[in-house]
């Protein structure tokens, strides 16, 4: 088979660089100084592991690639309406592509059934550009359980997990998932084939539409935010909301909110995704992470108080950093 990684940062490059390192042929798309340093240096991981040097193909351009198996979306959420579009020379009719973004996924309603079939959320998919590009029946979602970050151009640092799980829209254990399942075990990661991804994928939304926001308000670490007693009341409050949100879809979680918290606590001292992108000074997932959740509490007429504060201080955040427009 052959994969592509498409947005080869923190998450891509690592996952790149395993399948290199396991001699699977995959090709990793990359801009700016990272392209360079991969060209010219290949992909260095620095992991609690064992580090390692891999050398997988580098394009920077995706008409140099040409049609593949699997591709693997590792953009973050909020440029993923730019890159879809972009596509087309890496799509075969049988392409498979894999989204790893974190909050709800544009296509989380295709095939979703009822009354909610279809729909397609703003916050998300903005003006349909996204699920224009990429049909339904090519994707397969994935949940990312691991951490990393780039800590220079062509190095990324690996500092927990090796779990990625894929799973169908449908439900079903297709030979597809069970291929790419296998690729990846190959590479030396852990990955599961779900029936249940988008029960899955809310369980992940319940801890992120929480410490992903406060984190970034507070500059907090995860086992910070579990013990204050006053922050862990109201992670507690933003977590029911989206718990209720999941239950009007008809969604079903396998872990509590107590579970999830306690999850988190011993995870440590780990600053969440938002706050280590707000620290560095990149744009935040914001709006696939807790604008989603509040767009679909909007649609379900639920009060969503927490959760819309929470998200109302984070974009001002957001806003406030840019920089000023001159006249």
């Amino acid at each position: 088979m052959k994969f592509l990684i498409a947005g080869a940062g923190a998450i891509g490059a690592y996952i790149g660089a395993r399948m290199a390192q396991a001699g699977l042929d995959v090709t990793l798309f990359a801009r700016g100084p990272h392209l360079h340093a991969m060209q010219e240096r290949g992909v260095q991981v620095k992991s609690v592991a064992g580090d390692f040097e891999a050398h997988p193909k580098i394009a920077g351009r995706l008409e140099e690639v040409g049609p593949v198996d699997v591709v693997f979306l590792a953009v973050k959420a909020h440029s993923l309406p730019q890159l879809a579009p972009q596509l087309y020379p890496v799509l075969a009719p049988d392409t498979v592509v894999v989204s790893t973004q974190n909050g709800v996924p544009w296509w989380f309603f295709q095939g979703f059934g009822g009354t909610w079939e279809g729909t397609r959320l703003e916050r998300v998919d903005p003006e349909g550009r996204i699920s224009a590009a990429i049909e339904g029946r090519r994707v397969v979602g994935s949940i990312v359980y691991f951490s990393t970050e780039i800590s220079a151009p062509g190095v990324v640092q690996h500092t927990e997990g090796h779990r990625i799980s894929l799973g169908e829209p449908n439900g079903e254990r297709s030979d597809r998932c069970r291929q790419i399942a296998q690729a990846l075990v190959a590479s030396g990661l852990r990955c599961p084939v779900t029936a249940h991804i988008r029960n899955e994928i809310w369980v992940k939304i319940l801890g992120n539409v929480a410490f992903n926001p406060v984190s970034a308000l507070t500059g907090a670490t995860l086992v910070q935010m579990a013990r204050d007693p006053e922050v862990s009341v109201l992670i507690r409050n933003i977590m029911r909301e989206a718990e209720s949100v999941a239950a009007h879809l008809g969604l079903a979680l396998p872990v509590s909110i107590e579970q999830r918290i306690a999850g988190a606590e011993k995870v440590g001292e780990h600053k969440s995704s938002m706050l280590q992108d707000l620290e560095a000074g990149r744009p935040l997932e914001l709006e696939a992470v807790v604008g989603a959740v509040v767009e679909l509490g909007e649609r379900l007429n639920l009060p969503m108080a927490h959760t819309r504060a929470v998200y109302a201080c984070a974009r001002l955040l957001v806003e406030s950093r840019q920089p000023k427009k001159t006249v």
